[in-house]
């Protein structure tokens, strides 16, 4: 008979069913998933910086909007990686069910019977004389066996053992922290917001928890710019210590801002501050140059700029833009091509007996700020986005700025620079900064439960090891024993040579005979 539609549309999905929910088939999709995670490696993500995607924009104009059209720059949101993501997990749900009934099924059943022919079986002795029964129950439970007695017609006794049952929940456990993992993983992706910040010290150089104020953040594909907790917070001072030009600790003490109640932390390394949710991170360290520049009509500008490290050193780069110079107080007028600005290296501790202008230890002893200054259009007015971390090179490239002094001139804490039309520049201190990342993550606990859970499957997954034993009274009068590994396990015969050993000690076992027994499987 032709099987009707329904009953071959159930064949179908019965079949793909059981090859979606196979060991092998999550693997496979395991494995499609690390490689469809290497494009999130390779191109800018615009959910961790719109800024460098921009910026590819700009260097491969045709390039990359076929990679757009693709989601190259959105990997881990893009429809193709999202199936593969519930796939997997489907597939492991699949597979953990069944293996799951199964597993609760054996562990309340009884040990099975052992076969008729014990000889079949990888190790076999016959025992030349009597066995205790009631001494070979107390040794198989010694060793955490469990036992079933049965006695047949005949008059034959069997007593059936059997352990080594964690090793299969250990696998349970296995596949399900690798779910607990994956939900973790997307729950922390649709979620999770994070921001960074340079925060110098200092009442005015406070921030509040809002994205304009942050050099760079990340939103979850779920989480609205207006959900964010509502805080502000100030860096009151912060200490770094140093061994051997390398930093060992770091101290922040700051002051923070809810519902206008106001209380102090002391943040440190791996000690973050948790406020309404999300956790403020002290993940770094650099300094905040101030200079005061004068200009030609005594017109006085004071920036604090922090300087980004070029090295462990803290060797530290930055720039010093004032687009409002030159104002002449008689005609209430700025001359937009007498804009200044300075390109600065800062070194923490420079040595005057060298010539080199680039210190080797990260301390502040003896600060060195290195100095080429411009004049002319600094390109602010423009509209566009420009790194306030050094001055316009395009505006320098196309004439709009022009160097002022040939080479770079170096000055200390309280020394000055003076241009050719009498403005200067005073060096006037430094101060520190901590780099502060705030982060909330939801997906992180799951992640964390399910990586405990993983490793404490691992242990025993990997060592423990499922066999049975058998030992029968024969109407006879003969004494049997048997044994039978479920897994590879090469210690089978010593572990039941012991045992045999344990319930007739005052018999001597019958050599292993010669034939082939069957192979280790159930």
């Amino acid at each position: 008979m032709t099987a009707t539609p329904a009953k071959q549309l159930r064949s179908f999905g019965r079949r793909w069913w059981h090859q979606l929910t196979s060991m092998r088939t999550a693997l496979l999709l395991l494995l499609a998933l690390a490689l469809a995670a290497i494009p999130g490696s390779t191109f800018p993500q615009r959910s961790i910086s719109a800024t460098d995607v921009t910026a590819y924009y700009e260097r491969y104009p045709d390039l990359a909007p076929v990679l757009d059209r693709l989601w190259a720059f959105d990997v881990y949101t893009s429809p193709w990686f999202s199936a593969i993501y519930l796939l997997l997990m489907v597939s492991l749900v699949g597979c953990i069910i069944p293996r799951l009934g199964v597993h609760l099924r054996s562990l309340r059943a009884a040990p099975p019977d052992a076969p008729k022919r014990m000889e079949i079986l990888p190790y076999h002795r016959r025992l030349d004389g009597q066995a205790n029964e009631t001494r070979a129950q107390a040794a198989l439970k010694q060793q955490r066996f469990r036992t079933v007695r049965r006695e047949s017609d005949d008059g034959t006794v069997t007593i059936a053992a059997e352990k080594g049952y964690l090793r299969e929940s250990g696998n349970l456990l296995f596949h399900t922290s690798v779910i607990f993992i994956l939900v973790g993983v997307a729950v922390g992706s649709l979620f999770s917001w994070y921001g960074n910040r340079i925060l110098s010290e200092g009442a005015d150089q406070a921030f509040c928890n809002n994205l304009q104020q942050y050099d760079e953040y990340g939103l979850g594909a779920y989480v609205p710019e207006t959900s964010l907790p509502s805080f502000c917070l100030q860096l009151d001072s912060f200490e770094a210590e140093f061994t051997n030009g390398g930093p060992t600790a770091y101290d922040a003490d700051v002051t923070y801002t809810v519902d206008g109640a106001e209380d102090t932390y002391n943040l440190r390394v791996n000690h973050p501050l948790n406020i309404d949710g999300a956790n403020v991170f002290l993940i770094g360290h650099g300094y905040t140059p101030v200079v005061t520049y004068t200009d030609r009509y005594g017109n006085t500008e004071t920036r604090t700029q922090p300087f980004l490290a070029m090295d462990p050193a803290l060797n530290s780069e930055g720039a010093f833009k004032f687009p409002d110079a030159n104002y002449n107080p008689e005609t209430g007028e700025v001359d937009p091509n007498a804009e200044v600005g300075f390109d600065a290296i800062l070194v923490p501790t420079y040595d005057d007996a060298t010539a080199m202008l680039i210190g080797s230890e990260p301390e502040l002893n003896n600060p060195v700020l290195a100095l080429t200054a411009y004049r002319g259009d600094l390109g602010m007015g423009d509209g566009l986005p420009e790194s306030v971390y050094s001055v316009n090179e395009e505006q320098i490239t196309a004439g709009d700025l022009e160097q002022l002094n040939d080479t770079v001139e170096a000055i200390g804490v309280g020394d000055s620079m003076e241009l050719d039309d009498g403005s200067t520049l005073t060096f006037d201190r430094v101060e520190q900064y901590a780099v502060l990342q705030v982060r909330h993550d939801p997906g992180g606990p799951i992640v964390l439960g399910g990586a405990m859970i993983l490793l404490a499957a691992l242990l025993p997954a990997l060592t423990v090891r499922r066999r049975r034993y058998w030992i029968r009274w024969n109407p006879d009068g003969t004494v049997e024993t048997a044994g039978l590994n479920r897994n590879d396990y090469d210690g089978l015969e010593e572990e039941c040579d012991a045992l045999t050993a344990d319930i007739a000690p005052d018999t001597e076992p019958t050599p292993p005979r010669t034939e082939e027994p069957i192979g280790s499987t159930s």
